[in-house]
């Protein structure tokens, strides 16, 4: 349905005042039909597919935040697992991986997804090749992300990989220490990863998905920010209310500029990803919304109640203005993207082990969090192994996204810029997992996941 009169200015007045911006579209593109005997001529077929594909993405989208007035953030491509690509030869992947990052600065987007592997359940040699090649291609690239699904509901938790992840997100931190270790920041393992989510570094054009899609992930903390705000001291049920009216209408201006955006481009819209996602800007901050609720700082006592509630409510208020949405959705507790959440670090406030707590009733999982650059690869894995359990043992996805940050101990500081923000090295239990992690072999699925 188009916007009606009312929600137009709603939505000006939602853009001017509250930070409302769709955060990303994100066009899926498949590489199933790009695989070859070599590494070069599957390199050549993936660059020249996605140049085609994606050569009009960003001038559509600067058409649409010129004609409607609603910015877009970022402008990005996801496709099919690389690694699936992998497994047509023999040789290592990363000229794969070049070929993704020129393609992106060709056609000019910010970020590309899907240097990827799915192995919750084991990993082919590609898979392997590819989880090997990670720290080198991150270190040498600029927009490329990667993304490893390592467990799910149905299949357990693959703790070789959960060993293996460790190791990776270590040399990739050593590889780019010049600039933080700036490379994780751009790698992320999964349970339960969704194929449809517009976010990255989680980005990938699902195989269950067709040949092109548009899939937006809109953002607006500070539109629910204001809302919560105006509600004042209400009880909770009307609360929940006033949040839901609010998700509803983010979601219904990002599911206009989607199916606008997939019209000009002559593919289908996808899904309508509503996770409120901060940025480092004051009042786009999911840790203020909790605080406006009546935390007097977030990761208090009352913290994961009220991230529940939040998160709860915008779903429900997503799912009544749109039949299609899907991706991640909810809110997003990344602590270098968030103003609120920084300060909640340094404060004291908030610990990992509250934000793991939280975890367990939001979006995503640990994400964006810096730990100090000397933890043992063994610690890292302890860290996914915990997080990825969530997951699975909650039907849910969850994810990680450390940053071992070089050279830096718990209380320093570490720059990333833009979107990425900066962040505090946050203390971590040091003491170690290694002889749980070097047991290997998968975690069995839970009794949840068998729904048959």
């Amino acid at each position: 349905m188009p916007l009606s009169p009312k929600e137009i200015v709603e939505t000006i007045r939602m853009v001017e005042f509250e930070n409302l911006d769709v955060r990303t579209i994100t066009l899926g593109v498949s590489l199933r039909d790009c695989t070859a005997q070599s590494a070069s001529q599957c390199a050549a077929k993936v660059y020249d597919k996605i140049c085609h594909t994606a050569e009009r993405l960003v001038p559509v989208a600067k058409q649409i935040e010129a004609e409607y007035g609603i910015p877009i953030i970022n402008k990005r491509v996801s496709v099919t697992p690389v690694a699936f690509l992998a497994d047509s030869f023999s040789e290592e992947p990363d000229e794969i991986g070049l070929a993704l990052d020129r393609a992106a600065k060709n056609v000019g987007i910010d970020f590309i997804g899907g240097y990827s592997a799915l192995v919750a359940k084991g990993a082919t040699p590609g898979d392997k090749r590819l989880i090997a090649s990670i720290p080198r291609v991150l270190s040498v690239t600029d927009r490329v992300c990667s993304s490893i699904d390592l467990a799910s509901t149905k299949a357990g938790i693959n703790m070789d990989m959960v060993a293996q992840m460790g190791q990776t997100i270590k040399q990739t931190a050593e590889l780019t220490q010049q600039r933080d270790g700036i490379g994780c920041a751009k790698l992320v393992v999964f349970a339960n990863m969704p194929g449809d989510n517009p976010f990255m570094a989680g980005a990938i054009h699902g195989l269950e998905e067709t040949e092109n899609v548009i899939n937006v992930g809109v953002s607006g903390p500070g539109v629910v920010l204001e809302a919560v705000r105006g509600a004042g001291p209400v009880p909770f049920g009307k609360l929940s209310e006033v949040i839901k009216r609010a998700a509803y209408k983010i979601t219904r201006a990002g599911e206009f500029v989607g199916r606008r955006a997939a019209q000009e481009l002559g593919v289908e819209f996808g899904i309508l990803d509503l996770s409120l996602a901060p940025t480092p800007l004051v009042g786009d901050s999911v840790a203020e919304i909790l605080e406006a609720m009546g935390l007097s700082c977030t990761g208090s006592a009352g913290t994961t109640a009220a991230l529940a509630l939040l998160n709860d409510a915008v779903k429900k208020g997503g799912a009544m203005a749109s039949s299609y949405v899907g991706g991640l959705s909810g809110a997003f507790i990344p602590v270098s993207e968030d103003a609120g959440m920084i300060k909640a670090v340094r404060c004291g406030s908030l610990t990992l082990s509250k934000l793991e707590a939280m975890t367990a009733v939001c979006s995503v999982g640990l994400d964006m969090i810096a730990i100090p650059g000397d933890t043992p690869a063994e610690v890292i894995s302890g860290i996914i192994a915990d997080e990825i359990a969530i997951g699975v043992i909650n039907n849910k996805t969850t994810a990680v996204r450390l940053i071992p940050a070089p050279g830096k101990k718990s209380g320093e500081w570490v720059e990333f810029g833009g979107l990425l923000g900066r962040a505090p090295v946050m203390e971590i239990n040091s003491e170690s997992p290694a002889a749980f992690i070097a047991r290997g072999g998968r975690i069995p699925a839970p009794l949840q996941g068998l729904r048959n």
